[in-house]
């Protein structure tokens, strides 16, 4: 593809709020809470924010510093500074992974599309009535339509373009969300019992300090800021060279940080609130959003509204990320293959069709097929979350400091006289720390998944 054919965000606000679009997803909204109020609440919190302005800090610089200073998606910019199998097949491990979480993340994107459509006119006793997810979940078809409503729309963004499609979605949608997340939050806080749980998740209680604490705030902090996905270094190729590659880092840093802590504020005090002040009954995954939340809705009140607010609210964090993933898909493939634009979204449609299916009816009619004692949708994650995504993460750090060296990033961020701050801090994590973290995050992760250790 022509670089100047490539697409190109309009600003630095265009290419923040794209970035924190990717970022901000259904990991922040089921996932964070769960592991705050599983952790120790405001312990877990402060050493989630020191992570994020260290390793997530670290990372998001190289790769958007990556992405730019090539201007091409992850595998013509890993060959860009290197050749042979091993560093093209980084690039490729980074490539891939937004091909292969994107079809089971539009399936859980499909329940959302579900759920604000029961809240609209559904009575909420059966919305919240045991069994009723499950059913929806395990019936198969009625869960392919919702996929294929989500995968429609986010298809429909990446048709439009990076300007037209991209940017001015998440240039709607960042807000909307933010607002979202403070009027819920705000109305959870008023309730009676409300504000122990604020309490729990903002005030570090260092007596619940442990190193599995340390271990799943990384864990999250890798996920939620979107590292070694490939959408860093193909939003960091559509920058412009006069936007500050580090004021925007801070920026994607605390917008996703602020959602993170939204979401506790929204779920944590709400359990607080409405089941006995006790933070074990929280959730993981797809139940806290599912089972959990719509039995507090029931008890709540305006119940209906706040389900409906926060199914918008989780509609868009979701809708922002899964664009970023098939945006990474599509560019790899132009890129790659020379094909035009629509022939790549067309190509990650049938992608997306296929191995969404496979994940959708996985809870259901194909519930008896199993990949290592695991469902499609949970072997689809484990697989990209779990192995590959703390590999392409080491792949990252390699590159930087054995292919292209300190001094081309440096010169990168700092192009056109703009500070890089923190450079003492980029140039020890990415040479020691790093690496070291994704190494932890892989073992660690593995060991959860097959019941080894409990994260």
């Amino acid at each position: 593809m022509d670089k100047k054919e490539r697409g190109v965000f309009s600003g630095k606000l265009g290419f923040v709020l794209s970035a924190a679009g990717a970022s901000v997803g259904l990991g922040n909204i089921w996932r964070f809470p769960y592991l705050a109020a599983k952790y120790g609440g405001g312990i877990f919190l402060l050493i989630y924010i020191i992570l994020a302005m260290t390793f997530g800090y670290t990372m998001i610089i190289a790769e958007t510093a990556i992405g730019r200073s090539t201007r091409k998606s992850p595998v013509g910019a890993f060959t860009s500074y290197g050749v042979g199998n091993v560093i093209k097949a980084g690039g490729w491990l980074n490539a891939v992974i937004p091909i292969l979480i994107c079809p089971y993340y539009s399936v859980i994107g499909g329940w959302v599309c579900k759920y604000l459509f029961e809240y609209l006119h559904t009575d909420l006793d059966t919305i919240a009535a045991d069994g009723f997810f499950i059913n929806f979940m395990t019936g198969g078809w009625e869960a392919e339509f919702w996929f294929f409503v989500f995968a429609f729309f986010v298809l429909l963004v990446i048709f439009l373009g990076v300007n037209n499609g991209i940017e001015r979605v998440s240039s709607f949608m960042m807000p909307v969300l933010v607002v979202l997340a403070i009027v819920i939050s705000g109305y959870v806080l008023t309730r009676p019992g409300a504000l122990e749980g604020a309490k729990y998740l903002l005030i570090p209680d260092f007596s619940r300090f442990s190193w599995m604490t340390v271990v799943a705030a990384m864990g999250q902090m890798f996920y939620s800021l979107s590292i070694a996905m490939g959408i860093l270094i193909t939003f960091g190729s559509y920058m412009q060279k006069d936007t500050s590659i580090e004021n925007s880092t801070v920026q994607v840093e605390i917008f996703d940080t602020a959602i993170a802590i939204l979401a506790g504020l929204m779920i944590i005090p709400a359990v607080f609130a409405f089941s006995s002040g006790n933070p074990e009954t929280l959730n993981a995954g797809p139940a806290l959003m599912f089972i959990t939340m719509p039995k507090i809705f029931a008890a709540m009140g305006f119940g209906r509204i706040i389900g409906i607010l926060f199914f918008l609210l989780v509609l868009f964090a979701a809708l922002t990320s899964a664009i970023a993933l098939v945006e990474s898909a599509v560019s790899t493939m132009t890129d790659e293959f020379g094909w035009s634009r629509n022939k790549g979204t067309a190509i990650m449609a049938v992608i997306m069709i296929v191995l969404g299916t496979l994940s959708c009816l996985g809870s259901g009619p194909l519930g008896g097929i199993k990949i290592i004692g695991m469902q499609f949708l949970d072997f689809f994650d484990f697989l990209t979350n779990s192995v590959m995504m703390p590999v392409a993460a080491i792949a990252i750090c390699h590159l930087v400091t054995k292919y292209m060296g300190l001094w081309m990033i440096e010169e990168e961020v700092m192009y056109d006289g703009h500070p890089f701050r923190r450079k003492k801090i980029f140039d020890f994590m990415i040479c020691y720390v790093c690496p070291v973290f994704a190494v932890i995050i892989l073992l660690s992760s593995i060991a959860s998944a097959f019941g080894w250790i409990k994260i």
